[in-house]
């Protein structure tokens, strides 16, 4: 459970660090928005991979 739990935020911190600099940099609101969609899907799928009791 540890090792899912730390491979997951360390993938949610690459994820953010690859896709913040290009919607940091370029100021757009749709770029941001589908920035924060696809993060916010990420966590989503990473809190619901954490809850799954097959391990």
């Amino acid at each position: 459970m540890k090792l899912k739990m730390v491979t997951g935020l360390v993938g949610l911190v690459m994820l953010i660090g690859f896709l913040a600099p290009p919607a940091i940099k370029l100021e757009k609101v749709s770029l941001i928005v589908v920035v924060l969609i696809g993060v916010g899907m990420a966590v989503y799928e990473y809190i619901e991979n954490l809850r799954d009791k097959d391990d």
